[in-house]
């Protein structure tokens, strides 16, 4: 049985990579600080990753998957770290300054981006915490990722809008586009780099279609089995104070992804799972006073 480590474990990407791994019949480890209620079937190793000693010097693990935010959880990481065989970092798409020729290629240069800030520019430092320390691990830089267990304050919002019957208050007409990744998608892509051991080992991974936000919307609503009506917001005034994402188009260039996993959960199917997971547990979303925002200052 092969046995995977996951740091944190307890919110969204790392939980529902916990899960995944669990349900393949893994043995599954989790590192976090027991704070949190833990998913079932993994073993907790109850420890803050920032003060780890020799705890982990006992385990040898076939793969780590990490989703570290800087360097130092690297570092500090690897330097507890007994035997292991595998890492993979799940970075992100912040790494890419947004001046940049777009798609994003993973070959881009690195730098801050104006709307990421530190959350960006810490990913970047992580990345190369790591691989100046394992040049063989992998390093994936997924766009928005969405599915089962996502705990921002994203489609969770169009799923509020939709069931409180609200019009939907759209950024100007509604043309901006986003691209999207199912956190299943990104597992399975996940066993693709473990089973054959690519020689790249930077990618981008995500949908090869962007999609407007009036569509993303509109699908929203027909997961919740109602049909959108919008108020289009042309006023200069800050987006994400009344909407899920930053005024800020972006596209990845995912072909060396979909060169060895073409197939991708179409985005109805993943944002319909989506709500139904929402309906059961609209206690683990951490929302933002996005709709008090539009009704104070848009109505």
């Amino acid at each position: 049985m092969k046995k995977i480590l996951v740091t944190g474990g307890t919110a969204f990407v790392s939980r529902y990579i916990a899960e995944y791994y669990v349900a393949k019949g893994y043995d599954v480890y989790v590192l976090n600080r027991n704070t949190k209620e833990q998913s079932t079937g993994v073993t907790l190793i109850e420890v803050d990753r920032h003060n780890l000693g020799e705890i982990l010097r006992e385990y040898r693990f076939d793969t780590v998957i990490d989703t570290a935010y800087t360097s130092n959880d690297v570092e500090l990481l690897l330097d507890a770290l007994g035997n292991y065989k595998d890492y993979i970092l799940i970075s992100s798409s912040a790494v890419y300054p947004e001046y940049a020729p777009q798609p994003f290629k993973e070959d881009t240069t690195l730098a801050v981006n104006k709307y990421w800030g530190k959350y960006g520019t810490d990913k970047i430092e992580a990345e190369h915490a790591l691989l100046k320390r394992n040049p063989n691990a992998y390093i994936l830089r997924p766009p928005y990722l969405y599915g089962r267990m996502n705990n921002v304050y994203r489609e969770s919002f169009v799923f509020d809008c939709a069931l409180a019957d609200r019009k939907f208050y759209l950024p100007k007409d509604g043309d901006m586009k986003l691209q999207f990744f199912h956190v299943h998608d990104l597992c399975r892509f996940i066993d693709i780099l473990l089973e054959i051991k690519p020689s790249q080992h930077i990618f981008n991974v995500g949908n090869k279609d962007a999609i407007s936000i009036r569509k993303w919307v509109e699908l929203c609503y027909k997961a919740a089995g109602k049909q959108a009506t919008f108020v289009n917001v042309y006023q200069d005034i800050e987006q994400r104070n009344y909407f899920s994402f930053y005024a800020y188009e972006y596209y990845l260039d995912v072909s060396s992804q979909h060169e060895l996993m073409s197939d991708v959960k179409p985005l109805d199917e993943g944002l319909e799972e989506s709500y139904l997971w929402y309906i059961n547990n609209q206690d683990k979303v951490n929302r933002k006073p996005f709709i008090e925002y539009i009704e104070n200052n848009l109505c």
